[in-house]
């Protein structure tokens, strides 16, 4: 079923079993991705406006301490971890998707977080302290859509039976702790060498 390049997306995140079959066979790869990308970038944006402007009642810190690249990792970094740990499993599992298939999925299933939290960002200034229970109740409801379009993405794109899925995913969580640590690992490393450097280049040139 053909539907609009920006009506897709809202199609899908009320119909996910018919739209994520659409993504994968019917729609074209290219347009995909290119939404996938935009979707992803409105995510940041949402995330970004949401430390700097949402509320003092339900701020989570104070905005001029806020790094705007960090906040950008915050949603580029997880959202990367996962499709390459998705994928490494998968592969192994006999999942037929594809890296492109599992980025652009997977950024389809976080629309609700754009959707939902967006309003929030100027909702949040003028409700009271006891209205606050709703922001975090949306809040809540976006992330319960978010994982339950991810899950039936993944089990679209891979053709997973639903116990597979889960399992998959929670492979999938448990690979993306292990990359964290690797990449912690390997920045502490480049950190200790660069300062190695920077002290014996010091003491040559002291002396």
């Amino acid at each position: 079923m053909s539907k609009g390049l920006f009506k897709f997306p809202l199609y899908l995140i009320v119909h996910p079993f018919n739209g994520f079959w659409d993504l994968k066979y019917e729609r074209s790869k290219k347009a995909n991705l290119i939404l996938s990308m935009l979707i992803l970038f409105l995510l940041v944006i949402t995330n970004v406006m949401s430390s700097q402007y949402s509320g003092f009642l339900v701020r989570l810190y104070n905005p001029a301490e806020m790094n705007s690249l960090m906040e950008v990792l915050y949603v580029v970094v997880p959202v990367l971890f996962w499709c390459v740990a998705n994928w490494s499993l998968t592969t192994l599992m006999d999942g037929e998707g594809k890296f492109v298939e599992i980025f652009t999925s997977t950024c389809f299933a976080l629309i609700p977080m754009i959707l939902i939290n967006f309003p929030w960002i100027w909702l949040s200034n003028v409700i009271s302290l006891q209205e606050t229970a709703f922001y975090s109740f949306s809040g809540n409801i976006a992330v319960c859509w978010s994982l339950y379009l991810l899950f039936v993405g993944n089990m679209t794109v891979h053709q997973f039976t639903p116990s597979k899925t889960i399992g998959t995913m929670l492979l999938s969580v448990a690979a993306m702790g292990f990359m964290a640590f690797l990449c912690m690992l390997f920045f502490s490393l480049i950190q200790q060498v660069v300062s190695f450097f920077s002290i014996l280049y010091q003491e040559i040139v002291l002396r």
